[in-house]
């Protein structure tokens, strides 16, 4: 599969949702909480053999933050990812275009 492409980045910073419009007319609607929960860096995996796909959240509506995360900052990196600054100080996850529309909430991927 030909990785999708963003068409529109929103991140509404009072309800804490990032709103990502792919290129092929999906909209998706993502909980900040559960994205940094699901952030893919080595560190919040638990180490280089938790990587890839087979260790990917399979619902990320599942992950439920016992805090309150916020992005204090939203970066493109290049152009086939997002960089998170988080309210924690983490910001070391890259959250590929990929990775994110895998990610979509799943209520949404059948509408």
């Amino acid at each position: 599969m030909a990785t999708v492409i963003p068409t529109n980045i929103t991140l509404e910073q009072s309800t804490g949702i990032l709103t990502i419009e792919w290129g092929e007319g999906r909209s998706c609607h993502y909980p900040v909480g559960p994205l940094r929960l699901a952030c893919p860096c080595a560190e919040c995996r638990g180490g280089h053999d938790k990587m890839g796909r087979h260790h990917d959240p399979k619902n990320l509506l599942d992950l439920i933050p016992l805090q309150t995360y916020t992005v204090e900052r939203l970066e493109l990196v290049g152009h086939y990812a997002l960089q998170f600054f988080w309210n924690d100080g983490h910001h070391s996850g890259i959250y590929t275009w990929d990775y994110l529309y895998r990610l979509c909430p799943a209520e949404e991927k059948n509408a």
